[in-house]
This record gives C-alpha cells, sequence and structure tokens, in this order.
C-alpha cells in the first residue's frame, strides 16, 4: 500500500521542489512564501519567522540586524582600499578570527560505518569526516608520495589551470614549471593548484575514490560505456596547494557532492548550510560586482570551521556553500559526484549556477546529459517494474521530473527505436535550448 506523502503550509499541500518556502520558528512547520505574503528575496533578512497561525500567540516576525556588506566599510572614509579575498592581509584576518566548531554539523563516522544503508536510513544533508581510511574501499598512494611524484606519472608538459591566490586569477603554466615553482626556497606569489584531472594518465591506477562515491555516483553508474559523449572527468582530481592557499566561498559545479582526502598536511574548511535563506544570500552576493572584496561569512549567522587533517577523508553534500584555507603545504586528492540522494539540491544549485553563469576551473562537462541518462535508465526500469517500494518510486519519479529536458529527449528516444536504433543525448555540452 503506497504511503501518503506529508503536507504542509496553510494550503496543507505535499512539498513542491519548485517553490520557496519558509520555516516556522515556532511550530517548525513550512508555508509556501506565496501562501504567507513572504518574497524570496526577503526571507535572508528575516530573524525570527512565526506563520500566520503562531503571530498570534508568538508576536510578529523580526528582521534581522543589518550587517554592512563590505567588511572593511566600518563608517570612516570610503576612500579607503576594500582587501581582496584571498591577499596577505585578508589571510591574515581569516587566520586571526574565530568561527562555530564543525562538531555541530559534521558527522564523524568510520570507514565501515559509511554505507548505503546508513545513507538511505540517515541520508546524505551534513558533511561527512572519517578520521581512517580504513574501510572505505580507497586506493591511495604510499605515504612516500610527494608532488615531484605527481611529475613523474602526470607527465611534466601536461598544462595546468594555476590560481594565484592574492588576485583570485587563474592562468595555465606547465606541470614541470608549476613544480619547480614549488620547490622553491623563495616563492614570490601564493600559487593553487585545484583541479588537475588525471584520470588519463599513469597515476589512474594509483588512487581510487572511496567506494560509497562509486556506488552512489550518476556519471559511474548510468552512463554508457559506449556512448558518444566520453564520461566527464570529474572523479579524480589532485590539488597541490602552497601555505596560504585560499578558494573563495563557493557551491561545487552542478551542485555535486565532493569527497576531499588530505595525504600530506592539512586543509582548513569553512562550511555554510544550504538553507533557502543562505543560499539567496549567496546569489546576491555572487551577483554582486564586488564580491571579491566582501568575505561572504559575514552575511550569513553560522558559518563552521572544519579542519582536515593528514589522512583524513571528509565528504560535503550537495549545495554547501564551503571555502577552503591552506594552512600549510598540502598535497590532497578529491572528486565530484552527483548522485540520487540530493536530486533536488543538485538542481537548484545547477539553476543558480546558469543563472549567474559562474565559471569555475571544475566546471561539470555535460551535466544535463548524466540527468538525461539517469532519467533514461528510470524509465526505462518503470516498464519492467510493476510493484516499486513507495519511497524508491517517488525518489525515481523525482529524478526523472527534475532531469532538465528529459520528457523532450524520452519523446525523441521513442521515435529513434523505431528506427532500430538507440538513443543518444544531445552531442553539445552546452545547456540545451528549448
Amino acid at each position: 500500500m503506497a504511503t501518503v506523502p506529508p503536507v504542509y503550509c496553510i494550503c496543507r499541500l505535499p512539498y513542491d521542489v519548485t517553490q520557496f518556502m519558509i520555516e516556522c520558528d515556532a511550530c517548525k512547520d513550512w508555508f509556501h512564501g506565496s501562501c504567507v505574503g513572504v518574497d524570496e528575496d526577503d526571507a535572508p533578512d528575516i530573524d525570527i519567522y512565526h506563520c500566520p497561525n503562531c503571530e498570534k500567540t508568538d508576536g510578529k516576525s523580526t528582521l534581522k540586524k543589518k550587517k554592512n556588506w563590505n567588511k572593511q566599510d566600518t563608517g570612516q572614509s570610503t576612500d579607503i582600499k576594500a582587501v581582496q579575498n584571498g591577499s596577505q592581509v585578508f589571510i591574515k584576518e581569516l587566520r586571526s578570527r574565530t568561527f562555530p566548531s564543525a562538531e555541530d554539523v559534521v558527522v564523524k563516522l568510520t570507514g565501515p560505518q559509511l554505507s548505503m544503508d546508513y545513507l538511505e536510513e540517515n541520508g546524505f544533508n551534513e558533511p561527512i569526516l572519517v578520521l581512517k581510511k580504513e574501510g572505505l574501499g580507497m586506493s591511495l598512494p604510499a605515504p612516500t608520495f610527494y608532488i615531484s611524484d605527481v611529475e613523474n606519472n602526470v607527465g611534466p608538459d601536461v598544462g595546468v589551470d594555476v590560481v594565484d591566490v592574492p588576485k583570485q586569477t587563474d592562468s595555465k603554466m606547465k606541470l614541470k614549471e608549476f613544480v619547480d615553482y614549488y620547490y622553491s626556497t623563495n616563492r614570490k606569489k601564493v600559487l593553487n593548484v585545484i583541479n588537475l584531472e588525471f584520470s588519463d594518465t599513469r597515476m589512474d591506477g594509483m588512487v581510487e575514490s572511496p567506494a560509497i562515491v562509486r556506488r552512489l555516483s550518476w556519471v559511474q553508474n548510468y552512463w554508457p560505456d559506449d556512448a558518444l559523449l566520453g564520461k566527464p572527468k570529474v572523479t579524480k582530481y589532485c590539488l597541490i596547494c602552497v601555505k596560504d592557499s585560499y578558494t573563495d566561498f563557493h557551491i561545487e559545479c552542478g551542485g555535486a557532492s565532493v569527497w576531499y582526502h588530505v595525504l600530506k598536511g592539512e586543509k582548513i574548511f569553512f562550511l555554510i548550510k544550504p538553507t533557502s535563506a543562505n543560499l539567496s544570500l549567496y546569489d546576491r552576493w555572487r551577483s554582486s560586482s564586488n564580491h571579491s572584496e566582501m568575505f561572504f561569512a559575514d552575511q550569513v549567522d553560522k558559518c563552521y570551521k572544519c579542519t582536515l587533517k593528514q589522512g583524513q577523508t571528509l565528504l560535503i553534500p550537495s549545495g554547501w556553500i564551503n571555502a577552503i584555507l591552506t594552512p600549510v603545504d598540502c598535497l590532497a586528492f578529491s572528486g565530484h559526484f552527483v548522485h540520487n540522494l540530493s536530486v533536488e539540491m543538485q538542481m537548484r544549485a545547477y539553476e543558480v549556477e546558469r543563472r549567474l553563469k559562474v565559471k569555475t576551473l571544475t566546471p561539470f562537462p555535460n551535466f544535463e546529459t548524466a540527468c538525461w541518462y539517469v532519467g533514461r535508465h528510470y524509465l526505462e526500469r518503470f516498464k519492467g517494474e510493476r510493484s516499486l517500494p513507495a519511497q524508491l518510486m517517488d525518489r525515481c519519479l523525482r529524478s526523472v521530473s527534475l532531469c532538465p529536458h528529459v520528457a523532450r529527449l524520452e519523446v525523441k528516444s521513442q521515435s529513434h527505436k523505431h528506427k532500430g536504433s538507440r538513443p543518444d543525448p544531445p552531442y553539445s555540452s552546452q545547456p540545451l535550448q528549448e
């Protein structure tokens, strides 16, 4: 017998991912903004929200105290030059600040505990920290592996994207040139390599992502080996970061989840929950022409600090807004993955990315094509499965309904089948045009 979906708001309708909702701080129920007269753009300014019923007993909603958008705006002369995120002054200030501990939001598990059973029961909505790699099903180089070994196994002439941290700009260098810089005794700049994808190199066989990542990954499970478009290369990145490297606040490309493992050194993550209010603030901050001179953590109620030490692994769910500081020279590995447990958030983050026209060094190529393959998989499965469990049915329907253009493409696939050929998704990595 199918379970009845929960209902919300004064309209008592089921959750709809396309509609903005706000939570009442008194009764903890959720309400459509359109039903209670709250605009999504105004929600970030609300400190405590009370629904129409709770207003009668708990009082009216209250607004937050206004914060200065520019962290350098102290009421003094406007001639004071703003501090660029990533500059030496910024890094010094960042190191001196205190943040709420990530203990409140990060779940600590052992490798064997991080399983599909655990995630299906508890969800994957909070970062997961694994202190030891044993039981993760992950392959890594030996502890003696270092930067020169990366060069030897990837190739000295391979071009890499290098971030000039103080300027937050990027350029191209040969890997050999960056390695020479890394080992130099007088580094005149702070340079950062964060997107060296190495799946087509000799280093590919040395690194394998955690088993749970491979179990969840859409690309790993649904992308056909014989597809005309190759699988997106987003699963294996090498991060070579020198002391004081900084990556400003961002949402991972395509709303993907991400795994990190520190082989040598240490990383500090600044984590912000992907609430509706925080995502709206992020949208506003990222749209600002001078966002690189504003510390986004100052715009939200809480930004959590999580230190990832050598030998530890961190998994960050879809939509979490994060920045990264490297306090000491560091060699790490990471990868992106999209999956069924975060469909709604992935789609929302992807739409934010498209709307803001965000350019990233680590894009998720052919994201819509990946969605198409997932949608096709479930549509074909429905044809053969007449009695799927209600919970799985609901998740599958969400996947299909949220995949961009999947309905239109399924119609195309039927016409291809009449011709006796297997349909392939659009050939272009650009967003499809209606």
